[in-house]
């Protein structure tokens, strides 16, 4: 998010311009933002090693991330982003909403289709091209093998979630790259099906440059299982306070952000799209475990579709 220019303050010269305390970042010498609680109702972490070596565990998910990611483009669904600012009494004092179909045309090229998109009232921040970029590409964070090499990934400790045991792991990028983004947080991994079940964390980096701030605020991303097969995304819900600084002729600003993301509608679309390792099409079946730092390749063979409605559990 950006600062929308209605709400850059400007100063006469001789007025000093006051600084506001924030706190310390991982990433930056001063933090842009300050999460809000989110109520995760997780069971106790339980720091004690898994049985099998960690590595292992990482190869497997990563590669398990590689299947689900080429999975996704074989499925149509429906997303619904809700932004919000919040106010001092706790309420939505502006919005941008909008609700898109995720399709194929009949060459199996990926289409949106808007269903519902009213005028944004948003008048405190902007939304900019890094936070579409980030609801398209980055809410439903995914860490593949090819992913992998670009992030530190620590093994934490274990953890329940509903009646699912899970692998917990801190992720955060190696280095930044100029013009690139990121995801730094904890994620979730299922022990059986070895699949990210829950993502906790942010985009990054901020742009903090002065005039030219760009904000995110943390989410977290639940995902469930649909046709019995793959974990796929339906819930994402972020709420934070944004610290915009102080520049040259404006004040600071705080601005009480929320998100919230759903994915519905989940249908297999049959295209001419499969899932290869080393010569086997494992399409549909993630039960077959790729080797070892392999990722999936995909072939192209007669084009079609039919849908079939999904069935998460």
């Amino acid at each position: 998010m950006s600062l929308a220019p209605t709400r850059r303050l400007l100063l006469p010269a001789f007025i000093a311009v006051f600084s506001i305390l924030l706190l310390c970042s991982a990433l930056h010498a001063q933090a842009s933002y300050t999460s809000m609680p989110l109520d995760q109702g997780f069971g106790p972490l339980d720091p004690s090693l898994p049985a099998i070596p960690v590595q292992q565990i990482i190869t497997e998910f990563t590669a398990k991330e590689a299947v689900f990611r080429q999975a996704l483009d074989n499925y149509t669904w429906t997303r619904s982003v809700r932004v919000q600012t919040i106010d001092d009494d706790g309420k939505p004092d502006g919005q941008y909403y909008q609700v898109t179909d995720i399709g194929y045309d009949s060459d199996g090229h990926r289409t949106e289709r808007v269903l519902d998109a009213p005028e944004t009232t948003l008048t405190r921040v902007m939304m900019s091209p890094a936070d579409f970029s980030d609801i398209e590409e980055r809410l439903p964070f995914v860490l593949t093998t090819q992913d992998a090499p670009q992030y530190d990934i620590t093994y934490v400790g274990k953890q329940k979630i509903d009646e699912i045991d899970t692998w917990v792991f801190d992720v955060k990028p190696k280095v930044i790259e100029k013009k690139k983004r990121y995801f730094q947080g904890r994620i979730w991994v299922d022990q059986k099906e070895h699949q990210i079940v829950v993502t906790n964390g942010k985009n990054v980096p901020d742009d903090l440059r002065p005039g030219h701030e760009d904000l995110s605020i943390p989410f977290v991303t639940y995902r469930q299982l649909v046709d019995g097969k793959y974990w796929f995304p339906v819930y994402t819900h972020g709420d934070g306070m944004l610290h915009f600084a102080a520049g040259h002729g404006y004040l600071s600003d705080d601005v009480h952000m929320r998100e919230t993301v759903k994915y519905t509608n989940y249908h297999e679309f049959h295209t001419s799209i499969r899932v290869i390792y080393q010569g086997q099409d494992i399409t549909g079946n993630p039960q077959k475990q790729p080797p070892a730092g392999q990722s999936p390749s995909s072939t192209t063979t007669s084009s079609g579709s039919q849908a079939s409605p999904a069935k998460p559990q």
